[in-house]
């Protein structure tokens, strides 16, 4: 008769399979976080036809209203010589609607936090930061297939051509895209701290509306009056779309660009700070 006690080899064998036991999963890498997260948003989007279409009709209906009934600013002595309105309209309304497209970023990330899918995140072992940067992600591609639509419909509509070519576009479209992409982490910043889809989408409107109208967006500024010429010279927004038109006209860019593209980065950094901690409140 065998005896359990006289076989310390089984003994042994059971303490020796420990080690070999997978231990607890502790999440996945932060890349990983920021691709599923951002596919997460991006698929949200695409499944709702109507959020796709209402996006897209505010920048349409800017471009067809104010090309009709600002036209006429081209006959001005202010206005560039040999410039057409459209020409000198399309890089403001590229700039407005990545700036838009920011002001979203900002109130998607309310809504995540109203609908409780933040708390369900913050029960997940992940970095709290890919919720940010996924939402700064995909609301990037979004506005890039934004500005390529009006693009299309610009040319198609009222026979669009940009004096600078493919390439001066393109550059005016990744110009506005790194303006946009630089506010939306500062409405992200906004947003950890509000809270509120309504709030937000208030205080974006205050916001956007002396970005956009004291700006040489849509009139040069020699044809405002002085106190307001002082204020668009100092408008971070008349320098992207400055530097948009010029592209998109072939002409020299000058400053404007690398001031614009200083001031989105400068926005990005502190707005990061400020997201990130805003997002770790309770």
């Amino acid at each position: 008769m065998t005896d359990f006690a006289s076989r310390p080899a089984v003994a042994a064998a059971t303490p020796s399979r420990l080690p070999s036991t997978p231990g607890l999963w502790r999440g996945s890498s932060v890349p990983t976080q920021i691709r599923v997260l951002t596919v997460r948003s991006l698929r949200a989007l695409v499944g709702d036809t109507r959020a796709v279409v209402l996006a897209l009709l505010m920048p349409v209906i800017m471009l067809v209203l104010f090309s009709q009934v600002f036209s006429s600013l081209a006959s001005g002595s202010s206005f560039p010589a040999g410039v057409s309105y459209i020409d000198y309209l399309l890089p403001a309304i590229l700039v407005n609607t990545a700036m838009q497209t920011a002001l979203q970023t900002g109130v998607r990330l309310t809504q995540d936090i109203d609908s409780g899918v933040l708390s369900r995140l913050r029960t997940l072992p992940i970095w709290l930061g890919s919720v940010l940067v996924a939402r700064s992600l995909s609301d990037l591609v979004r506005g890039a297939i934004q500005l390529l639509i009006i693009v299309a419909l610009a040319a198609a509509v009222f026979g669009y051509s940009a004096a600078g070519g493919i390439t001066g576009l393109m550059a005016a479209v990744a110009l506005a895209l790194i303006v946009g992409a630089g506010l939306g982490w500062v409405f992200l910043a906004v947003a950890t701290w509000l809270r509120n889809a309504d709030l937000m989408q208030s205080f974006g409107m205050i916001a956007m509306f002396p970005l956009m109208f004291a700006s040489s967006a849509y009139v040069p500024i020699a044809a405002l009056p002085g106190w307001l010429q002082v204020v668009a010279r100092a408008n971070p927004m008349t320098y992207a779309v400055d530097a948009a038109r010029n592209l998109c006209l072939g002409q020299p860019v000058g400053s404007a660009a690398l001031i614009a593209i200083v001031i989105s980065i400068a926005c990005a950094a502190g707005g990061g700070v400020v997201a990130s901690r805003g997002i770790r409140r309770p």
